[in-house]
Order: C-alpha cells, then structure tokens, then sequence
C-alpha cells in the first residue's frame, strides 16, 4: 500500500510542477485529493481491512493528501507570484512616451459677466443682496407698485406654484424682489444691486429663455435726483464696454418708477455708424431704469417726502451675448464644450 501511495505522490510532485495557471491547479487537486481521485478511491479499500490494519493505512492515506495539498499551496504561490510579476510588467511606466493631459476647467461666460458687472458697481459702493427663486407675488408685484389687471401677472407670462388666501407663490419674475425685502429689512441710505435668476413663462427662441438671469440695482437716499441715475449708468457703461462706448436714454414706462427710461449703448460693431448687429440704428438697447415711484415707498413704509431713488435693470444674458458677440441666447445653455472651452 505504501509504495502504490508514494507512486501517487510523485506522480503528483511531477504534475504540479508542470502547472502554469490556475485552472491548472485546480484540475490537479481534483485529480489528486478530488472524491473521484486515486486517494478516494483507496479510502474506499478501508472497509475491507481488518481494524487492526485501518488505523496505519487511514494514517498513510492522510499523510500522502496531506503532501499533496501542501505541493498544490506552494505552487499557488508560485503561480500568484508570476502573475504578479507580469501584471507590473505589462503596466511598467515608460517614461517616452506623452503625458495625459487634463483639461483645465473655467467659468461659465454667465458668471464670467455677473462677476465682472458686480466688480464695477461694488467699486462704485453697492452691496450684493441675493434674491429667492420663489417668491410671493406681494414681492415680485403689489409692492412693485404694479397693478391687479397687469398683463405681466397672467398665467401666460408667469410660472405660479400655488395660490392660498388670495396671495400666490410663484417663480420670481424679476430680481426686482430682493430690492423690496431690503427696503422692508434695513432702512435708508441704501445702495444695493441683486443679480439672479428670474423665470417668465416665454418660448425658447434665439432671444428669449424661460430662465434668464438679471441684475438689478437700487439707490435710496435724501435728495438722489435722475442725474445720479445717469452718472451711475454712464460710468458702469463705459467700464464694461470700452471708454468710447456711449450711453442715451428713451422714455418709457414701468409700472414702480416714474419716470422711467431704457437705455441704449452705441454698437461696438460699427462704432454708431450701422449695422445688422444693430438693426442699421447705431444703438443697441441695455437695460431699464427710473426714479421709484413714490407709492412703492409709501406701500413699504419709507418716507417718501424724504427720500428719493432710483432702480435700473440689466440682463446678464443679454450682456454676455453682447461682450462675447453671442447671436442666439440657447448657446449660453446648450453646455456646448466646443463653446465653453473657449473661455478657459
């Protein structure tokens, strides 16, 4: 018996020592120690022994699958080591060949721009109050001094999320809010701008989106006259489009200033000669402005005999298509990369 057991156990050290995979091993060791083995089958042969020869020939069996198992865990570690080795072979740094390069990220030209209109009026002395996405109309409407019928509180100009107790709640319309809850918060001087998002329920089209973004400016103080307003706008005019950039205004009208205006710039493109950019007028208009309105006070409990002041309004969008001669408002949402990366 012992010599068929050591007969199987070099058989064994042969074949293990040939294995080069895994799958190797594992077909060894079902072959060798398997139920189906040689081994299985001599253990079978131990209930025809007589109990005095069982003890001595169970020991031998054990002893030689004993072996066998350890030959099988050395050549494990033997094959784990080889594959290892040619694991970081095969990814070896070689020192030729060009680095990855990694794009650079950068901002969105819409921050680009807010940041840069923020910069010139904080350096003309204004403070950032930020604004709600959503808001009550009490903000965005009735203390703006615009009237119940007006067309700008329709279902079809204005996202409303719910209305309760006759006070809707909807998604800001105009930045023009976060001027009002200033005027309710902290009392005169006052010298705010409020950039952020509005929504207006308008097709997507290249010259409108249902979101936009604005900044709007407010100015409360004792004896600020329209000619404040005109400096103010001149001078952030000239800083963000070129010294040579004039400014004019036209009189219009919005329901919480009086008087009102809105305000062109001269085209960039053709110098105030005429083009297609501006429609062969040699202006372009910019934003809205106006001295506020009196009732917007008195609704907001400032003394309205005391204090004056005035409020104007720029699109950042409309901005950012102008510096960056953008012609078509969707660009500046599509996060095209072919267009953002050239702002890094």
């Amino acid at each position: 018996m012992k010599e068929k057991l050591d007969a199987v156990l070099g058989k064994a050290e042969i074949e293990i020592a040939k294995a080069e995979t895994y799958n190797d091993l594992l077909n060894l060791k079902s072959h060798f120690v398997g139920k189906k083995s040689e081994l299985g089958d001599f253990m079978k042969t131990l209930g025809s022994l007589s109990p005095e020869e069982r003890p001595a020939v169970g020991k031998l069996i054990n002893d030689t699958k004993v072996a066998i198992e350890q030959l099988l865990q050395s050549a494990e570690e033997r094959i784990n080591s080889l594959d290892y080795e040619r694991e970081v072979k095969a990814a070896q740094f070689d020192y030729t060949m060009p680095g990855r390069s990694y794009q650079r990220g950068a901002l969105h030209p819409l921050t680009i721009i807010q940041q840069q209109m923020e910069d010139v009026f904080i350096s003309m002395g204004f403070q950032v109050a930020d604004g709600f996405d959503v808001e009550d109309e009490f903000h965005v409407f009735d203390a703006l001094n615009t009237p119940a019928d007006h067309p700008s509180r329709n279902l079809a100009d204005t996202f409303y999320v719910e209305t309760s107790q006759g006070n809707g709640v909807l998604l800001t319309t105009q930045t023009s809010a976060a001027q009002i809850r200033v005027m309710e918060n902290y009392k005169p001087p006052i010298r705010i701008i409020s950039p952020g998002r509005a929504y207006r329920n308008d097709k997507f089209d290249p010259t409108h989106s249902p979101v936009f973004h604005q900044l709007e400016g407010l100015v409360v103080d004792e004896n600020v006259s329209f000619k404040d307003l005109r400096d103010t706008i001149d001078i952030f005019v000239k800083k963000m489009f070129g010294h040579d950039c004039k400014s004019r205004f036209r009189p219009h009208f919005f329901p919480f200033t009086e008087p009102s205006a809105e305000i062109d710039i001269s085209c960039f493109n053709c110098g105030g000669k005429g083009c297609s950019t501006c429609k062969n007028s040699g202006w372009i208009e910019i934003a809205g402005c106006g001295m506020v309105d009196p009732n917007v006070f008195d609704t907001l409990g400032i003394d309205s005999e005391k204090y004056t002041g005035f409020a104007f309004g720029f699109g950042i969008d409309r901005t950012a298509m102008l510096k960056f001669r953008v012609p078509d408002i969707r660009i500046l949402f599509d996060n095209d990369l072919r267009f953002l990366t050239q702002f890094r």
